[in-house]
């Protein structure tokens, strides 16, 4: 069932088209959100949606009546609204404010407070989680808190359609949340439709089934977050800059603007170099580099400054290892949230670095190679169930250029191929199975990239970022490992 129709709406100040022929439909029971930038009309058409402007040019619907035959207190049965910024009603309590919102349900001249009226104000007060400021005068509530309040008076009036602008506006993170689950609670329970106009489009894309995207009063695009809100899209209606990424959680996409910044290739790798501590060596950038890493602490995708390898005993053995590396570098004094720490059981003296220095890009390279729990991924079922031992190759790559996504998971394939055909070329084998091993039980790996410079789709074996990788990759392990056999006398 249609909630809401907006058909072919237009509309003016003086001479400037502030809509231009805007038509979408909203179901019952829908989270629809309005995106685009200031001026692009979408204050406007809530106005003329909720009856503050008269509608000059076009239709609109609402719950199979059209707007116009509805007169104001049919229309607060309807529907109720939650503006932008409302004047605060000084003198009043929460519960006075939200009592307001039964002013559509009473009858008569003289209407009396009755039981239901009081139900339905104590429970969307609670619903908002205002219990505890129930009899507080409104002036004395957080901005955030007020806009809570609101939204409780827009709910006791129980409509069926509740339009919204910038509802999250004055709210820290722990009230957008509040307010926004429980609108979404609302739509699924109550069948409430929900028409809301946001700025923040990554709040839009976790909330909204639907949105209409608007640009210059007119439709750039209507659908679901996922399959309309595309950085071509964005970039166009904004004017600006959008990135667009999963969300780790939950199946919808967020979005970031790109601050403008530099675009030739940096000059870091040049002056990166590995330094000492007694037990580790460390990598130092002079700027935060975005890394994907497997790495014991930073895993994932961070933006960071350092790089950890500490070097732990062969009899090293401690469940909470992760927790025992944060300590490690707090009591150093690195950043947690800005490091990369990884553990290794081989001298850190030993330690590899190579760079190579490209027109379009640099690459660098820091591994540790040890062999001593070497395994065949492909016959690791063969093992009893494998110790969480130190890891033994850990390796650190640098590359002086922007990476996609797709390049980060392809530098990561590139640089485990590369090494696994070190380790069989320098005849390594799993000691449990006796064929040639592909890694150890435990290595990590950290790929970063300045985000700076020519950007790379790709960085898989057929590329050009990929063949310097592989081979700087390959060159860094044998050698690695050479080191390794020479301090264990084998060579």
């Amino acid at each position: 069932m249609m909630m809401l129709d907006v058909r072919a709406v237009s509309h003016r100040y003086g001479q400037k088209q502030v809509l231009d022929g805007v038509t979408f439909s909203v179901k019952k029971g829908e989270l629809f959100g309005i995106l685009g930038p200031n001026g692009s009309g979408k204050t406007t058409l809530l106005k003329l949606i909720s009856k503050e402007l008269p509608l000059a040019s076009g239709e609109i619907v609402m719950s199979g009546r059209l707007l116009s035959e509805l007169s104001a207190k049919q229309w607060a049965q309807l529907a109720a609204v939650l503006p932008q910024a409302v004047e605060t009603a000084y003198g009043y309590t929460v519960k006075e404010t939200v009592a307001l919102g039964r002013y559509a349900h009473q009858h008569g001249l003289f209407p009396t407070w009755t039981a239901e009226d009081e139900t339905v104000v104590q429970e969307v007060i609670a619903a908002v989680g205002l219990a505890d400021k129930i009899d507080e005068p409104l002036e004395r509530l957080s901005g955030g808190e007020r806009q809570r309040a609101y939204l409780a008076r827009a709910l006791a009036q129980e409509p069926q359609l509740l339009l919204l602008d910038e509802p999250t506006n004055h709210m820290d993170i722990s009230g957008q949340v509040r307010l926004l689950d429980q609108l979404a609670q609302s739509a699924r329970t109550r069948g409430l439709t929900v028409v809301a106009v946001f700025h923040d489009m990554s709040i839009a894309s976790l909330y909204c089934d639907r949105v209409l995207v608007l640009k210059e009063g007119k439709t750039a695009a209507l659908g679901a977050p996922a399959d309309v809100m595309t950085p071509r899209l964005l970039n166009d209606v904004f004017a600006a800059p959008v990135v667009r990424q999963a969300h780790p959680v939950a199946a919808k996409p967020m979005f970031s603007f790109v601050p403008q910044q530099q675009r030739k290739k940096a000059p870091l790798i040049g002056g990166l170099h590995p330094s000492f501590l007694d037990d580790a060596v460390v990598l130092v950038a002079h700027k935060p580099l975005r890394v994907l890493s497997s790495a014991l602490v930073g895993s994932g995708f961070q933006w960071v400054t350092h790089f950890v390898n500490r070097h732990v005993g062969l009899d090293y053995d401690n469940p909470y290892a992760d927790e025992d590396m944060r300590r490690y570098l707090e009591q150093h004094g690195f950043s947690v949230a800005q490091t990369i720490g990884m553990m290794t059981a081989v001298d850190v003296h030993d330690v590899v670095w190579r760079w190579e220095d490209k027109e379009a890009f640099s690459v660098a390279v820091m591994v540790t190679a040890g062999v001593g729990n070497a395994v065949d991924a492909a016959r690791a079922w063969q093992h009893q169930p494998l110790a969480a031992k130190p890891g033994t190759i850990n390796m650190v790559i640098i590359i002086d250029g922007t990476l996609t996504e797709a390049a980060f998971v392809q530098a990561v394939m590139t640089a485990t191929e590369a090494k696994a055909k070190a380790l069989a070329d320098h005849r390594v084998y799993d000691p449990e199975t006796g064929t040639v091993a592909t890694g150890t039980s435990t290595d990590s790996l950290a790929v970063a990239a300045t985000q700076t410079g020519r950007t790379f789709a790709y960085a898989g074996t057929a590329t050009e970022l990929g063949r310097e990788l592989g081979r700087l990759v390959y060159e860094a392990t044998i050698e690695a490992l050479d080191r390794y056999e020479r301090r264990r006398g084998r060579r």
